[in-house]
């Protein structure tokens, strides 16, 4: 192994070594299940809003997004980035205090223990599909985060991809068992602070290393529709296709997913201070808008350091996810001091894959632990064994998880993608519903998560594989999204209205939201 080689993974172990000595410090401040899933609802406005959206971003952000932007061109990249900076900024101002408020008000401090609290907790049904949901895709998910790990590291320093991506995953596992969410939340503000820089180091030495600016759009200028938001372009197959206003919507539609995101719902239901939500939506949205932009931008640059020779020739989108590991690995060869500096831009790929994976991680071993075996079956155990449980669950999904991520040619972007549209289509209509519709019932609920996901199942492998390349081809997050909805709207009405001591509790948090 060279020098730099050394130095860059000296720097790695001492960011992974930080994050486990967070989990270490926080892990005597969990003295319930309460506090391992939630924090005790302690998080300041910066890390509740730094966590959730590090949390979100997750591997796709530095390896998926510029990807896609350097393989296709702006139009699905930005629209991309344009829905998920609206979702953001909607989740934080509609959601965010209501969701805390109502959380708070009946004591819920997981989402299908919310969904069966806010309906009357009267039926374990509402209990047992939520958290089924969050097993059946947060597990993928996790996945997809555990291989960009191994994509990471077998892309550098030439490791075999299986024992890469299983180190990575026990380190994340380590600081989960060991702080719960205390620790996911701490670790996920400060990857937050490393994804940035990261970011910023490597739009500099692209922008450099390509002769500014102007080279590089000059270069992309020849690609038609390459800059063309309404015109998708494929490198690979030098191609380019209309990009109407179905497939804008359509891409626009990842916004929707975060109404229906457990683990960023989970972080408006931690925080301490409900008034202190505002700075943390400010905070927040800027910094999502600015990363994905820098995200794009890099796809971009990598298109012209590709054109260049400076990095390889990618021939798929897959490929091409290692683009920021080979801009970090051109910026090494400069000496000991950028080695350094590539040390850290790959910390901060790690950061972005771990600060979601543990986040999954967490929410998933709640729904095992807690809305699986205790809520949903009756079993009955003390605070102490409790968290044990949720430990044993942690690491008993990681297995599950390793065990999906061991193809290294998924791709990150696509999995997320399918997974962010399950939670967005199963929990997105029913989380909005419940917060501003008061006639909405445990009935219509379930219905709504039923048919939300299975809508996505049916679009994505029924529709879309048949109707490939017409209009029907659109991300199934949009058709799902409105299939929900609608169920629990239909449902609702034909079923019996809530009782009166549910309608009561409505009537309370809407006056505590409105004093």
């Amino acid at each position: 192994m060279s020098v730099s080689s050394i130095i860059i993974l000296a720097a790695i172990s001492v960011y992974m070594i930080i994050m486990i000595g967070i989990g270490i410090s926080v892990s005597g401040k969990n003295k319930t299940s309460s506090d391992f899933y939630l924090g005790g609802r302690k998080l300041g406005p910066f890390v509740t809003a730094m966590s959730a959206e590090a949390s979100d971003m997750s591997g796709w952000l530095l390896m998926g997004l510029p990807a896609v932007a350097l393989m296709g061109g702006l139009a699905e990249a930005s629209w991309t980035a344009i829905g998920l900076a609206a979702g953001t900024y909607l989740n934080w101002l509609f959601v965010a205090k209501r969701i805390r408020v109502y959380s708070n008000k009946i004591e819920a401090f997981t989402l299908p223990d919310f969904f069966t609290k806010r309906f009357g907790g009267k039926s374990k049904a509402l209990t047992l599909i939520a958290a089924l949901i969050i097993v059946i895709f947060f597990i993928p998910y996790t996945a997809s985060g555990f291989s960009a790990c191994g994509k990471l590291f077998s892309a550098l320093f030439g490791m075999d991809y299986m024992t890469a991506m299983i180190v990575s995953a026990v380190v994340i596992i380590i600081y989960c068992v060991l702080g719960g969410f205390l620790a996911v939340s701490t670790t996920d503000f400060v990857q937050s602070v490393v994804m940035t820089v990261a970011l910023f180091v490597v739009i500099g030495f692209g922008e450099g290393a390509a002769h500014g600016f102007d080279s590089v759009f000059e270069n992309v200028k020849g690609l038609t529709g390459y800059l063309n938001l309404f015109q998708g372009y494929s490198v690979a197959d030098s191609a380019t296709t209309s990009y109407g206003a179905l497939p804008v919507a359509s891409t626009l539609a990842w916004g929707l997913g975060y109404f229906g995101m457990p683990h960023i719902l989970l972080r408006f239901m931690a925080i301490e201070d409900k008034n202190k939500l505002k700075l943390s939506r400010r905070v927040a949205s800027i910094w999502v808008v600015i990363s994905m932009g820098v995200a794009v931008l890099i796809g971009v640059i990598g298109y012209s350091l590709m054109k260049g020779g400076i990095v390889p020739s990618y021939e798929s989108a897959s490929a091409a996810e290692t683009i920021i590991v080979d801009i970090a690995k051109v910026i090494s060869n400069y000496g000991y001091v950028p080695a350094f500096v590539g040390g850290i831009i790959l910390a901060g790929i790690l950061a972005s894959t771990m600060s979601t994976a543990d986040s999954q991680l967490l929410a998933a071993a709640s729904s095992i632990s807690q809305n699986l075996v205790q809520e949903t079956f009756g079993v009955k155990m003390s605070a102490k064994k409790s968290i044990w449980l949720a430990r044993i669950s942690v690491v008993a999904i990681s297995v599950v998880a390793i065990f999906l991520a061991r193809d290294p040619n998924s791709s990150v972007f696509r999995i997320v993608s399918f997974a962010w549209a399950g939670f967005g289509a199963a929990f997105g209509p029913v989380v909005l519903a419940a917060l501003f519709w008061k006639r909405t019932n445990a009935a219509g609920a379930l219905a709504g998560m039923i048919s939300g996901g299975a809508m996505v199942f049916f679009w994505k492998f029924v529709i879309r594989a048949k109707f490939a390349g017409t209009v029907l081809d659109i991300y199934e997050l949009l058709p799902a999204f409105i299939v929900g909805l609608i169920f629990i709207v239909v449902v609702s009405l034909l079923t019996k209205a809530p009782d009166k001591e549910i309608t009561d509790t409505f009537d309370e948090v809407k006056a505590e939201l409105n004093a």
